[in-house]
């Protein structure tokens, strides 16, 4: 048995019956990656004798008759924003690559490896966090697995481009404004942004403190949910992280969805989008038998306060660097951070109180509905190094507005799984947005929708 084209439960499921090993199962990945990343561009490190060591930890494991993880042997990768133990956490940067390698793995990695999965490397990913696009001026570029002349976009890049292409069935991302639903969008693949503080971020490079959420990409809902399941937990090293105890949502995934109640971003969320958009939002809404739209209130404002609170704490987490190293930064970063260090005191403290108001005003339409379907991405992957597109009649910057319908969602933290929607030529993503904590209503919608065969993550085009 070959692992190539297996799940990442397909993958634990073999190695646990013994039917392949997770040596095996490893070897595989890293000739994928040796095979692939040439073209694609997603891994920056590949810790390859690290990974074959945890293979042969689970092999030995099972050959003991010890009790093994739901993800035993396997294969994923990290955003490089995550600390990995003996690699400088270069956050997409050229300064980071002069700290000193981390000493400890981020939480979310020791608890992957804890239910038996294997680390094989490190993914390209825009610089600190502030990016839509996956162009990084120090690594180069990511390159979408259906299209290489196109994004796969970002902030998590080399995450998406890496799922999407085959390479690792799990990989791991941050989303500030966007980052893993836009690369889930663009690359065709599933992703899941927890609710705030739902998973720990501890130990690794953050962008927005106040907006910061980790979370994985798979190409099929049961591998989201088993990592996710994996994950879970309170975490004393982050002081955002929940205390929620761990709601596994794996065993409920194929729970009956016919009693939920289903309704439509309207109004902004209907206006700024190409046909392909229009398109995925109706497929998924006719499939799911909505026609119900609901309108969630301020979304362009929620936008704009999203953006001068993002802006003002990336400056404030970055004026050292700012100071000592401004020529090597990305400049379309640096501009941006120098940019908000600029805002005014009074307009921050403007945009965190109509940020209170925003939150329980959305909170209160999940009084009436269960989940909310929006746009992933106004667009498909643009191509790279496009500037612009236009939008309703006006041209307007392509790395600004990629995230024009997620930011006004992770402004205030909510849960949402990103599906792909198999378009031609290319796919594009649809939000299922949820209440707070409710991840396991957003990943049943989203399988449901799998088993319906309206989502799917579609074969590589471009390889």
């Amino acid at each position: 048995m070959s692992s190539d084209d297996l799940s990442a439960s397909e993958i634990a499921q073999a190695v646990a019956g013994r039917k392949i090993s997770a040596l095996s199962a490893t070897e595989a990945a890293l000739a994928r990656i040796a095979r692939y990343n040439p073209v694609l561009n997603c891994f920056t490190d590949i810790t390859a004798e690290r990974a074959r060591a945890k293979a042969r930890a689970v092999d030995a494991a099972i050959s003991a008759g010890q009790p093994v993880g739901p993800l035993a042997g396997v294969p994923f990768a990290v955003k490089n924003l995550f600390d990995v133990q003996g690699l400088a956490t270069r956050a997409g940067s050229k300064i980071n690559r002069d700290l000193k390698p981390s000493p400890r793995d981020a939480t979310l990695i020791e608890r992957m490896e804890a239910a038996g999965a294997v680390l094989v490397g490190a993914l390209n990913m825009g610089e600190y966090a502030y990016d839509f696009t996956g162009e990084n001026v120090h690594d180069g570029p990511s390159r979408n697995p259906h299209d290489l002349t196109r994004m796969t976009g970002g902030s998590s890049g080399g995450s998406g481009g890496a799922v999407g292409g085959g390479l690792v069935p799990i990989a791991l991302g941050s989303d500030t404004n966007g980052s893993i639903r836009v690369p889930s969008s663009f690359c065709g693949i599933f992703g899941l942004k927890p609710t705030y503080g739902r998973l720990s971020r501890a130990r690794s490079f953050p962008f927005v403190a106040s907006f910061d959420h980790l979370g994985p990409f798979a190409r099929n809902t049961s591998d989201l949910a088993l990592a996710y399941d994996a994950m879970q937990g309170p975490d004393p090293d982050d002081a955002a992280c929940a205390t929620r105890p761990v709601e596994p949502v794996a065993p409920s995934l194929a729970q009956d969805i016919g009693d939920l109640r289903v309704a439509i971003a309207g109004g902004y969320f209907q206006q700024n989008v190409f046909p392909e958009a229009v398109e995925a939002v109706a497929r998924i809404a006719k499939a799911l038998g909505t026609t119900r739209i609901v309108e969630i209130p301020e979304a362009a404002r929620a936008r704009a306060a999203a953006y001068v609170i993002s802006t003002t704490e990336g400056a404030s987490l970055h004026l050292d660097r700012l100071r000592r190293r401004p020529d090597d930064f990305d400049p379309a970063v640096r501009d941006r951070l120098l940019a908000g260090a600029m805002v005014p005191a009074p307009l921050v403290d403007r945009a965190q109180k109509f940020r209170r108001w925003y939150r329980a005003r959305v909170l209160e339409l999940f009084k009436t509905v269960d989940v909310i379907l929006a746009p992933a991405t106004p667009c498909v992957a643009p191509k790279l190094g496009q500037v612009t597109f236009t939008l309703d009649g006006v041209e307007l910057p392509v790395r600004a507005n990629i995230g024009i319908h997620t930011q006004p969602i992770s402004f205030i933290g909510l849960p949402v799984v990103a599906v792909p929607v198999p378009l031609e030529p290319m796919p594009i993503g649809v939000q299922i947005i949820a209440a707070p904590w409710r991840e396991d209503i957003a990943l049943r919608v989203a399988h449901a929708l799998e088993r319906m065969g309206v989502v799917s993550a579609p074969q590589p085009r471009g390889l």
